[in-house]
């Protein structure tokens, strides 16, 4: 016989009391939250509706797709109502249970985790670049694909650079083959080193990068952002004790102004640093023109 499984954590908002003590009696620890904000740190978050009208509210919840992204959501609903349950699983959430069957709904929990588990482990595995560790294309547009989700609802401004850097066949000419995968790891580390934690830096091909700048103060930050990148890219890099410079060309698309989904975003972006590229851009280091108001993480 198999011993009890792991002791999860999981966050209640909106559910009732028989939910909590269902949960509670299989040994996990049971917190309440009256929205997401407090879901870091948990394993699921599991919803309660009351009536058909508090299901039809969470299908509208802003931030409902975000959560079913990073955390096992499962929804207790004390009716049945098949085409909202379906939106609901459409958006991410993992299960719908029967609120009152509560050995049931502690089940429909555990399966959600593990379902959650598996999908991060998956989406880890195909979605990192090896050569710098990085997330890789399919990774970043799915992130993005979340975020337009909730600017639907929430409306603010998003920006998608990509960098085409020369440098790296000169450098395995001049000190072998590895040294173009040490220098394209260090313009990896060195541009995640001039952005903030909550900025996302992709390898979306062998001698391209997109930064992600998801929450900025105003658009135009942008460009002053990509304007600080391709200075740290100026500076010379260390492979083999050796000096390597790189050459960055950097393209921008500002959402929704250049696109409203996260290829056409890609697409215009990729296509202006292409072009900014294939004028010099391994002579002269260069970014789009324009002036704006720094953004949080311009600081140099």
């Amino acid at each position: 016989m198999s011993g009890p499984g792991p002791v999860l954590r999981v966050l209640l908002i909106g559910a009732d009391p028989a939910a909590a003590a269902a949960l509670r009696a299989a040994g996990w620890q049971v917190d309440e939250a009256a929205d997401a904000r407090a879901a870091r740190g948990h394993d699921a978050l599991l919803f309660g509706a009351a009536d058909r009208a508090a299901l039809a509210a969470l299908r509208e919840l802003p931030a409902l797709a975000q959560a079913a992204f990073d955390h096992a959501v499962v929804v207790a609903s004390a009716v049945a109502d098949e085409a909202l349950e379906a939106e609901l699983l459409r958006q991410g959430v993992e299960a719908v249970a029967v609120a009152e069957e509560g050995s049931a709904l502690a089940r429909a929990v555990r399966h959600a985790v593990e379902r959650k588990r598996v999908e991060r482990s998956a989406r880890t595995a195909y979605a990192t670049d090896l050569a710098t560790g990085l997330p890789h294309q399919q990774q970043l547009l799915e992130h993005m694909t979340q975020l337009i989700a909730l600017r639907e609802r929430e409306p603010a401004a998003m920006v998608l650079l990509v960098l085409r850097v020369e440098g790296f066949a000169q450098a395995a000419a001049r000190l072998g083959g590895e040294a173009a995968n040490v220098l394209r790891r260090k313009v990896a580390v060195r541009l995640r080193g001039n952005l903030r934690a909550s900025d996302v830096v992709a390898a979306i091909g062998p001698d391209a990068f997109g930064v992600l700048l998801g929450h900025l103060e105003a658009a135009a930050d942008g460009e002053r952002v990509a304007a600080k990148l391709v200075r740290a890219l100026q500076q010379p890099l260390q492979v083999a004790g050796q000096p390597c410079l790189v050459g960055a060309a950097v393209g921008l698309a500002l959402f929704p102004d250049h696109g409203k989904d996260a290829a056409a975003l890609l697409q215009r972006a990729s296509a202006q640093a292409g072009s900014l590229a294939s004028d010099g851009a391994a002579a002269a280091t260069r970014a789009p023109a324009g002036r704006g108001r720094g953004a949080a993480n311009d600081e140099a």
